[in-house]
């Protein structure tokens, strides 16, 4: 089943790529390189998505904290060039080129570089290249600017990096390496009575539950995992979390050893455009809705009609993507409007045939039509 997928995207934590003493793990950075180089000479298509590069900046400054402003971007700059050398020298060995791919929330958020960004990719592959992706934290300052305060960002961590450059490549697998061996059944750190779990068939509220918050010296966990494995299985592909400190971990995967958890793919297969709304650009605004329009929404299929809007919240424009969330301000859908903000507080409760009257004209009887909402229940 794994061994016959071709696109694969692995992501490597900052945990499995150093030692205990907070020092590059050169060894096992190298493992995964020579790993994956097999993988590359067999056929498969594979992109890497790697943290570390604040870590080993931070190392290499003999700094204490990255929180204060400023800090973490400038480790992050002295980090990368570091990080990289490791990755151009070790495939090197094996004649394999790599490129260095450095991303922001707006290489997502903003349609246009989305859809460039994944031309390049599909090409970089087709040359034969190993992409080497990073969240760009040099220049990605969206949680020190008090203007984008409230904004819900696309990423900001690479676990749904990796999920996104996943369903942005429809990967056929997407392989998260941290230091942990899979899900359990509770958190195995502290309840001596958990239990690994092989096989997830579905990413549901139970299973969200199960997820708990990042480890030391990274920003996800496995709460930012599950998420990855929602939205990936969500589009068709398969998402395997597995311990990285486990030698040749990427040889053993392929080489049919049961390891880590196994999420297997929904029978949904969003579209691209679907997977876009609903995952891969930033949240500006939100739109309140009444419990009928909800229900219509998730059970009916139906688009959000002016009639059914309670409440409009922070500013945005037309053509962009916002938050649909319940009175109790749940969120469980997001779509593209039709009108901006203040036109929506304006026909906000009217009726369709009102817009008119209100606003002197009409762009759609729709708030946002069903082909540009995304479900995320």
């Amino acid at each position: 089943m794994i061994e016959n997928v071709k696109r694969i995207v692995i992501k490597l934590g900052t945990n499995v790529l150093r030692n205990d003493e907070g020092e590059v793990a050169l060894s096992r950075i190298y493992s995964f390189i020579e790993d994956i180089s097999k993988l590359v000479k067999s056929g498969k298509e594979i992109i890497v998505v790697t943290s570390g590069a604040v870590g080993l900046g931070k190392k290499k400054l003999n700094l204490s904290s990255t929180a204060d402003d400023g800090v973490k971007q400038a480790c992050a700059a002295v980090g990368q060039s570091r990080l990289m050398s490791y990755y151009e020298n070790g495939f090197g060995v094996y004649d394999i080129p790599v490129a260095q791919i450095l991303l922001t929330e707006d290489d997502f958020s903003l349609r246009h570089r989305y859809l460039s960004l994944r031309t390049t990719l599909n090409k970089l592959l087709e040359f034969g290249v190993v992409p080497i992706i990073n969240q760009n934290d040099t220049v990605s300052t969206i949680e020190l600017n008090d203007m984008l305060a409230g904004v819900q960002v696309c990423f900001s961590d690479n676990d749904k990096l990796s999920a996104l450059v996943s369903s942005e490549l429809d990967a056929d697998l997407l392989i998260l390496l941290s230091d942990i061996d899979g899900l359990y059944t509770a958190n195995p750190k502290t309840d001596p009575e958990a239990k690994l779990i092989r096989k997830v068939e579905c990413v549901t509220d139970d299973i969200m539950v199960l997820g708990t918050g990042a480890s030391e010296g990274g920003r996800g966990g496995m709460k930012t995992k599950l998420e990855a494995a929602k939205l990936v299985t969500r589009f068709g592909g398969k998402v395997l979390i597995a311990n990285g400190k486990t030698p040749y971990i990427i040889n053993k995967i392929f080489s049919g050893e049961e390891l880590g958890t196994m999420f297997m793919p929904t029978e949904e297969n969003l579209s691209g455009k679907k997977r876009w709304i609903g995952y891969a650009t930033n949240i500006r605004g939100k739109l309140v809705v009444n419990e009928g329009a909800k229900c219509s929404i998730l059970e009916k299929c139906t688009s959000l009609l002016p009639v059914g809007i309670v409440d409009v919240i922070n500013e945005f424009k037309q053509g962009e993507v916002v938050s649909i969330v319940d009175e109790n301000r749940v969120e469980f859908a997001r779509g593209m409007v039709n009108y901006d903000s203040e036109e929506c507080k304006k026909i906000a409760g009217a009726h369709s045939n009102d817009i008119v009257s209100i606003l002197g004209y009409k762009n759609y009887d729709a708030v946002i039509t069903r082909d540009n909402i995304t479900d995320l229940i």
